[in-house]
Formats: structure tokens, C-alpha cells, sequence
């Protein structure tokens, strides 16, 4: 089983891939699976019928996935691409504590098949520009994430896998810190996740940017298995045609090593099991 489960197209704000460009790729790579999980992120984007400004970064619209468009192109896709490739529809929500309510309404009017949970900004604060970060020690902006994310698992659950669990790495200057320091942390959030019938992704970015260990961590990843953790998805987090499918199979590579017989793709957010 060849499948992506992490898939961005024209309707996130920082991709201009054509939703009908990746599923032609797909095809043409041989792709039995796949699932589109465009942005939203409640508190620093606005929604296209929200009435509000939309702002602009490097040229794109700061907005959420315009929804009823996104939910009839997939529809079209499906049908066209019938018996040629299997589609699902997803999004990826980037929740945080006073965000909640707007994800609730969302995940009520449509029907999904994944969901992927991840925390892409704190306090309305974005990690890329370091605002999050900034006047705050390594110490503390990692356990203000990590604090933030076990909230979001607490309090929401209509997600199907936490995304990209430590991705506060990737935009941490001063280095990895250590896993020790947010360990008790990271077990109290695979333990709400396990315990809730949720899953975590293994997200094979971890390549094109350069980070020296998978992501989430090859720790994160030993320790969400030994706690009894089942339930993973595998993506390539893509933006471009150079990202789809990139370094799936050493994804599943990782996973046996650590000692995983399966992977996850969903239906109707119900995880179905494959063999690795």
C-alpha cells in the first residue's frame, strides 16, 4: 500500500500546487491512497465568507481552505479518478485552546475521513517567525508547546492523528532540546491520544529540512509503541511536486525498526490497518 496521508494543494495559503496536479502525479507515481489535508488555522486566519480582511504573505491569501469549493473539488476528483486511485478527504486543523469552538462548528458541517491535530501557533503566535519564541528561554517555549498540546487533547477530539508531534523543532534556534526535559509531558499527551482511540503521524519533511532525526522523534515514536500506541499515519507534509510521496517508504523503514507491524489510512475517520 503506496498511500500519502499528508497532502497540501492550492487551497492552503502556503501551496499553489493544483489539487488536479497532485492527484495526476499521484497516479502517475504509482499511488494507491491519498489524502488532501489543507490548512486552518483559526485565530491567525480568517475564513474567505468571514466578511473580515483577508491579509497577504509573500503574494498568497492569509485565509483558511475556501470550504465549499475544496469539498466539490475533491467530489470531482473522486469521480474522474475513479477505480485509479482511492481519494479521501481531510483537512489539517491547527487548534488552539481559544480556537476550539470554530473547529467544533467546522468538523460539524462536513463529512471528513481524516483529520489531522496540529499545533502550528500558541497565543496566535507563529514559530516560523519566532514570535513565539522570542523573550522566551528554550526551556520555556518548548514546555509552553507541549503544554498547549496536551490542552488541545484534552479538551478537543474530533481529530483522527496528532501531526508532526515535535515540530516546534524545526523552528528551534538554539538546538534539539533534550526529550528527557518534556518527556513527562509528551507521556501524559500519547497516553489522552492512546486512551482516546487516536493516532500520531510519522511526517517525512523531516528530510527536506534538514533535521538530523524523524519527526516525530525516533524517541517520541519508541515511547508511543512501548505505551501501546497502534494507531499511525505516514506523510509527506507536501507543498510541491517534488514533496509528494518523498520518503514514504523510508518512513515505513523507521517504523519497523522501532518495532511497528502497520501503518494507518482512514475511511469515514476510522483508521484501516495495512502491513508495512
Amino acid at each position: 500500500m503506496f498511500a500519502d496521508y499528508h497532502v497540501h494543494t492550492e487551497f492552503s495559503d502556503d501551496s499553489r500546487y493544483l489539487m488536479e496536479d497532485v492527484i495526476r502525479d499521484a497516479v502517475n507515481m504509482g499511488m494507491d491512497e491519498i489524502c488532501i489535508t489543507d490548512h486552518v488555522d483559526y485565530g491567525v486566519k480568517v475564513d474567505w465568507d468571514s466578511g473580515e480582511e483577508i491579509g497577504y504573505r509573500h503574494g498568497d491569501p492569509l485565509a483558511n481552505v475556501d470550504y465549499p469549493r475544496y469539498m466539490d473539488k475533491i467530489r470531482a476528483l473522486k469521480e474522474e479518478y475513479q477505480g485509479k486511485i482511492t481519494i479521501r478527504t481531510g483537512m489539517e486543523f491547527g487548534v488552539q485552546m481559544h480556537t476550539i469552538p470554530e473547529f467544533e462548528a467546522l468538523f460539524a458541517r462536513y463529512a471528513f475521513d481524516f483529520i489531522i491535530l496540529s499545533i502550528h501557533q500558541v497565543e496566535d503566535k507563529e514559530f516560523w517567525t519566532q514570535d513565539f519564541q522570542r523573550g522566551r528561554t528554550q526551556k520555556e517555549y518548548n514546555e509552553r508547546y507541549y503544554q498547549e498540546m496536551l490542552d488541545v487533547v484534552k479538551a478537543y477530539k474530533n481529530y483522527s492523528v496528532l501531526g508532526h508531534m515535535d515540530l516546534i523543532k524545526r523552528y528551534d534556534e538554539a538546538g534539539i532540546y533534550p526529550f528527557e526535559n518534556v518527556k513527562p509531558m509528551i507521556e501524559e499527551i500519547l497516553k489522552i491520544v492512546i486512551a482516546d482511540g487516536k493516532g500520531i503521524e510519522l511526517n517525512t519533511s523531516f528530510h527536506r529540512y534538514g533535521l538530523s532525526d524523524s519527526m516525530p522523534s525516533r524517541e517520541i515514536l519508541k515511547l508511543y509503541r512501548e505505551l501501546g500506541g497502534e494507531i499511525i499515519t505516514i506523510g509527506s507534509d507536501s507543498h510541491k511536486p517534488e514533496h509528494l510521496g518523498a520518503y514514504i517508504d523510508e518512513g515505513k523503514e523507521i517504523l519497523r525498526g522501532l518495532g511497528f507491524e502497520r501503518f494507518c489510512t482512514y475511511e469515514n475517520m476510522k483508521p484501516v490497518f495495512h502491513e508495512l
